[in-house]
C-alpha cells in the first residue's frame, strides 16, 4: 500500500501520481489523497467473497472523523476470479486505487490501515505538519 496524491487503476494497472510521501504540511487545510493498493490473492482464497476494509486512525489508533462526525474509510467485499490458464498453485494479482478529497486533517500522526476481515494486513503512517516545520533546500 503506497500513500499518493492520486492513483487510478485501469485494466490491472496502477497509475501513481506524487507517490512515496510520508508527510504533509498543510494542517486545517482540505488535501486529496489516494491509496494505491496491490494485492497479491493465494492461489485457495481465489474464487471467494473477502471483507476489506481502510480505515484511518490517529497515533492511539482512534477513528479519524470528517467534519460530519463520520468514521474515514470505506469497507467493502473483494472477489478475484482464477483466469483462464494460470498455474494452479498461482499468487493472483489484484490493484485498487482508493482516493480521498478534502480531507481536513489537523497536526499529528495518522495511519492508513486495510483490513481482510478483521485482521490489519498492511499499514502506512504519515505525518500532518505546521507549515512553517516545512525543510527548505
Amino acid at each position: 500500500m503506497l500513500l499518493c496524491d492520486y492513483a487510478e487503476e485501469v485494466n490491472g494497472k496502477l497509475y501513481i501520481m506524487g507517490g512515496g510521501w510520508s508527510r504533509i504540511f498543510t494542517p486545517g487545510i482540505p488535501y486529496n489523497m489516494a491509496l494505491a493498493i496491490k494485492l497479491s490473492v493465494p492461489w485457495n482464497e481465489a474464487n471467494r467473497p473477502h471483507d476489506i476494509a481502510v480505515r484511518l486512525v490517529d497515533e492511539n489508533r482512534e477513528s479519524v472523523l470528517d467534519q460530519e462526525g463520520n468514521d474515514i474509510g470505506l469497507a467493502g467485499k473483494v472477489e478475484m476470479g482464477r483466469p483462464p490458464g494460470v498455474k494452479p498453485g498461482s499468487n493472483l494479482d489484484m490493484a485498487m486505487a482508493l482516493r480521498f478529497d478534502g480531507l481536513i486533517l489537523e497536526s499529528g500522526t495518522y495511519v492508513w490501515e486495510f483490513l481482510i476481515g478483521d485482521d490489519v494486513l498492511e499499514s502506512a503512517i504519515f505525518d500532518v505538519v505546521e507549515s512553517s516545520m516545512r525543510p527548505t533546500m
